[in-house]
Parts: C-alpha cells; sequence; structure tokens
C-alpha cells in the first residue's frame, strides 16, 4: 500500500510539471455521507462528515483533463445497539487524482484513484470517546467516480462515490473493513480556461 501511495504522489507531480501552463487553482467542500464496508456483517448506518481542501484542475486537450486535490475529510460510520450509540470518526488527509471528460458546456465526468493518510481516529460509545487511530492502518486506498459542472465564473458542484479497495484495519484481519463515501460539494476555480469549456455568450 506504501508502495501505491508514493507511485500515486510521483505521477501526480509528473503530470503537474508537464501541465504546468494549462492548470487552473481552485478551492472546494462539501457534504460527506460516509459509511463502512464489513465484510460478512450488516452495514452500519452512514455519519455525516465535511471534506475541505484545494485542487488543480490540469487540461490535456479541448476534452481530456486531470484533476488532483488535496483533501481532509472526515469519514467513519454509526451504529445504535442495544439502545448505545456507537461512532467510528476517521479524518483522512484525501489525495484524489481523477481524469476528466469535458463535453464543452461545463459538464465533466471524472473517475480515478484516491490515496489518503489516516490523520487521526477515535471512537465513541455512549457518552465516553477514545483514541483508536492505532487499530487503523495509515494508509487508505480508493477509487471515484462522478461529475461536476463549473460555470464560467469559475463556481461549480461536483458530486462523487469514493468506495474503499484497501482494508483499513491495522492488523489487516478479518472482517475486512473498508471506507465507502458519498460526496456532494461546491467549488470554485480561480481561472476557467477556454480549454474544455465553451464560453456561453
Amino acid at each position: 500500500m506504501k508502495k501505491i501511495f508514493i507511485i500515486g504522489l510521483l505521477t501526480t507531480f509528473a503530470y503537474a510539471v508537464q501541465a504546468q501552463l494549462n492548470a487552473d487553482f481552485g478551492v472546494k467542500g462539501g457534504l460527506n455521507i460516509a459509511n463502512l464496508k464489513i465484510d460478512n456483517s450488516s452495514s452500519p448506518d452512514p455519519k455525516l462528515g465535511i471534506h475541505l481542501g484545494a485542487l488543480c484542475h490540469l487540461h490535456f486537450s479541448t476534452n481530456w483533463a486531470i484533476q488532483p486535490e488535496l483533501m481532509y475529510s472526515n469519514q467513519g460510520a454509526e451504529e445504535t445497539i442495544s439502545g448505545v450509540d456507537y461512532k467510528v470518526k476517521l479524518h483522512y488527509i484525501n489525495i484524489p487524482v481523477l481524469f476528466q471528460y469535458m463535453t464543452g458546456s461545463g459538464f465533466r465526468v471524472q473517475t480515478g484513484p484516491q490515496f489518503g493518510i489516516l490523520a487521526g481516529a477515535k471512537t465513541k460509545v455512549g457518552d465516553s470517546e477514545s483514541n483508536s487511530k492505532d487499530q487503523y492502518d495509515t494508509f487508505d486506498f480508493a477509487w471515484a467516480l462522478g461529475a461536476s459542472y463549473v460555470g464560467n465564473s469559475g463556481f461549480g458542484v461536483d458530486a462523487r462515490y469514493n468506495f474503499g479497495l484497501a482494508n483499513i484495519l491495522d492488523d489487516q484481519a478479518d472482517p475486512s473493513t473498508k471506507n465507502k463515501v458519498w460526496q456532494l460539494g461546491v467549488f470554485y476555480q480561480f481561472r476557467v480556461s477556454s480549454m474544455g469549456h465553451k464560453h456561453i455568450k
């Protein structure tokens, strides 16, 4: 997993250097509807959280781009068992690298890998909360699917689903536990290049 993470960072940096003259930077944030997929077990309830960070939109051609992002993401799950509330709070620094197809009208469809670094983890049982970071792997790996729209002003909306591909438990023991997160957000690009976006008059 660490090798995959390092390769992903190097690939992103290489693309950024190659396409730096066609880079549009921006900021984004929004709502997470997070949950955990636990093998051989019913899913817990989704947990609401936020994501917040920055993006770099890199153009290859009129219709194709790559968009690496650096995001804080609040994830986890919650559940009530026999009247007791359980909540898992996972805090990640995520680096999605999205390949985008741009229609020319502002709409984009996107997919790509996401590399995650666990910044913190807490487990809450009833009113008692404890640090549980040592129970989880430092690195996560997921795949993202989604779509977005950006207007000529630079403001846009984004929706995506990130499904985990790696067991996030530190000891990799059964049952395998993976992240799954729906994200609904807004973003602002400081500059919207005419490449890949036909301006509306």
